[in-house]
């Protein structure tokens, strides 16, 4: 039997027979989620299309439209992530999902009143909490839904979502900002004196609003039941999440502790860390300049090492398993390494086509827009279905995906950057974005395979945690610093733009060397991953 199968032989029925493992009823749910990511990416990626007249209408540079697409958005989605996480495993995952995709949707669309820097960051930060509720549900919901030996296919359907979202978005938008302007070329004649850019975040944000009504009739099935380790409900799912919320959020972290019962030890290193960030943060500061996005991300790093603290005296057995494995440690690292390189490539692609190749919306958002919703759909879905196959021959064909990604994405990364035609840079950023995605479902199905049933939802937030302080946080915001830098020497925008997209390629030689690690350390950790559950108090 390989790793993933464990019980796939005898699959338990649900106690609502629609609702049985891998049945029709499995698949619409499956077909209605992805609907919700592809809202989900619609909303975030459409930010880099409407880029540059954001940046021309609120007078902004690189690094702080980065800041807004990337840090803005991702230490809210990461941190709330956490506790929406436990949420997930504890309270009903479709109702959870319904409520944020509401929020999200209600946050993007006030996005279009934006009329200042500060305004539209403080609605990123919204849609962030609300789509921080989305993946971590639905991976769970996912998992009991569908059979482990089908689940990397199951989880990587689900994952085509952020590639046909992105690519709907950018489609959609070049559309709009270009019928916008031909329609309305005095801004003040237009509805409500709204600009091209505002009534695009209205465009794609309110019918998120009908989606999450349609999320809220699905039905729940039991927790565990893929495996037949059912779950029973939670008596106090919203305590449970009180808990999380309190050990995550400074500086409420400090009573968290005390909740758990820290000793004198646990206060001293917590607050040590918290130093140690926040000497960070300002010679960081000092260095680069920013101040919001380090003071952001020392605040995040901190809140989640608080978090840790808390988990390891309130549920030894999750920290146990989790952080006891160094194929799990090693995953949440190599994985979002790339990520920081698929984030800032697909946020910066068509801010770099215009400069450089001076193309108009509507026809950079057709081309980069349907080209990264097919080359994603198509590979996000190959990478699950490749290594679901690969998984009866090997137990390490989850993290073999993440390194065909990285590999085979870095030269083709390379050329894109490089190329004169535009017609061969559309076609190098198709193949980009069908090899960069292969590994998403591959590391969702990872981690879900390193965990209890009971633990899926925390451990898929853990890995989205670090995918987005280590992808949509930096990779955004890195190659727009270099942007801005590199002008300032005197090279041309485009020019610049060029060199800070190269840099972040390095990033995907990393990802392939923290994955080799992760696959060495693997059959270790599967074969022991109920010992340490036990050893920890768990009754399995």
């Amino acid at each position: 039997m390989t790793v993933g199968e464990e019980t796939a032989e005898a699959q338990p029925r649900a106690a609502d027979p629609s609702t049985e493992v891998d049945g029709a009823y499995a698949k619409y749910v499956l077909g209605v989620l992805v609907v919700v990511y592809v809202f989900n990416f619609i909303d975030r990626q459409i930010l880099s299309i409407l880029a540059e007249d954001i940046k021309a209408d609120l007078g902004i540079t690189d690094a702080q439209i980065g800041f807004l697409y990337g840090t803005a958005f991702a230490v809210f989605y990461a941190v709330f992530g956490i506790p929406l996480g436990r949420l997930a495993d504890t309270w009903h995952r479709t109702r959870l999902i319904a409520i944020g995709l509401a929020f999200w949707s209600a946050m993007t669309a006030l996005s279009g009143f934006a009329k200042n820097f500060a305004m539209l960051a403080t609605f990123r930060f919204g849609v962030g909490i609300g789509e921080a509720s989305a993946s971590p549900a639905a991976n769970s919901l996912l998992s009991d839904y569908f059979s482990p030996k089908v689940r990397a296919t199951v989880l990587s359907i689900y994952s085509s979502g952020i590639y046909i979202g992105a690519g709907i978005g950018l489609f959609i938008g070049g559309v709009v900002l270009d019928g916008w302007a031909s329609l309305y070329p005095d801004p003040s004649t237009a509805p409500l004196g709204l600009k091209g850019w505002q009534a695009a975040f209205m465009v794609v944000g309110l019918p998120g609003l009908l989606i999450a009504y349609w999320v809220s009739t699905l039905k729940e099935p039991q927790r565990g039941q893929s495996e037949g380790h059912i779950t029973p409900p939670h008596p106090h799912p919203f305590r449970e999440t009180v808990k999380e919320f309190i050990a995550v959020l400074p500086p409420l972290t400090l009573y968290g502790l005390y909740q758990a019962n820290a000793d004198r030890d646990a206060y001293a290193l917590n607050l040590t860390v918290g130093a140690i960030l926040s000497l960070l943060a300002v010679l960081l500061t000092r260095w680069v300049g920013e101040p919001v996005q380090w003071i952001a991300l020392a605040i995040g790093i901190y809140g989640a090492f608080s978090w840790a603290q808390s988990l390891a005296m309130r549920d030894a057995a999750t920290f146990r398993v989790i952080f006891g494995s160094k194929t799990f440690l090693l995953s949440v690292i190599g994985f979002p390494s790339i990520a920081f390189v698929t984030y800032g490539v697909g946020f910066w692609t068509i801010p770099f086509l215009e400069r450089v190749h001076n193309v108009s919306k509507t026809e950079v958002g057709t081309f980069i827009g349907l080209g990264a919703a097919i080359g994603g759909w198509l590979g996000v879905t190959l990478g699950g279905v490749i290594a679901d196959r690969l998984q009866q021959h090997t137990s390490g064909a989850r993290h073999i995906m993440g390194i065909v990604a990285a590999g085979g994405a870095l030269p083709v990364g390379v050329a894109f950057v490089f190329v004169d035609s535009i017609v061969a840079a559309y076609v190098l950023s198709f193949l980009f974005s069908t090899l960069a995605p292969m590994w998403v479902g591959p590391s969702y199905s990872a981690v879900v395979d390193l965990v209890l049933p009971r633990m899926r939802a925390i451990a898929v937030a853990l890995i989205i945690f670090m995918s987005t302080f280590v992808g949509l946080a930096m990779g955004p915001f890195t190659i727009g610093k270099v942007s801005d830098y590199l002008t300032t020497t005197g090279l041309e925008s485009g020019e610049a733009l060029r060199y800070g997209l190269l840099s972040a390629h390095v990033m995907l030689i990393a990802a392939v060397a923290f994955l080799l690690l992760a696959w060495r350390f693997l059959d270790h950790d599967m074969e022991t991953k109920l010992e340490r559950a036990r050893a920890a108090g768990e009754e399995v």
